[in-house]
């Protein structure tokens, strides 16, 4: 069974940046696209970024657009999400998750949305002051 461990999360001023680190175990990681997620407190969890299974092609929500990028590293199990130019709006709980189940064998193809993603990390808190 695939499981997911998030890390990397903390305290920044705006401005500032973090890197999340997701480390994947029991199962074929490079099979799999891979996707960040975040809930603002009472808020729902949304779309922040999304990978394919070889790396080559990834996709973000507009307003991380030029901040935010996704890589992946298959050979650690390891997917990361670099957040640069941090801003309070950024503040979230921050979810990785896996399509262990993916609904097509496109090695380029990513997901957006939050149903195609079966396996999900215990989160990370990231919180931005201004």
């Amino acid at each position: 069974q695939v499981q997911l461990v998030e890390s990397g999360g903390g305290l920044v001023q705006a401005g500032g940046s973090l890197r999340l680190s997701c480390a994947a175990s029991g199962g074929t990681f490079s099979r799999y696209p891979m996707g960040w997620f975040r809930q603002a407190p009472g808020k729902e969890r949304k779309f922040v970024a999304a990978i394919s299974r070889t790396g080559t092609s990834s996709g973000y929500v507009d307003s991380v657009k030029g901040r935010f990028t996704i890589s992946r590293d298959n050979a650690k199990n390891t997917v990361y999400l670099q957040m640069n130019s941090l801003e309070p709006g950024d503040t979230a709980v921050y979810y990785c998750a896996a399509a262990t189940k993916p609904r097509d064998s496109i090695t380029y193809a990513y997901y957006t949305g939050a149903q195609l993603y079966d396996v999900w990390g215990q989160g990370t808190q990231v919180t931005v002051s201004s």
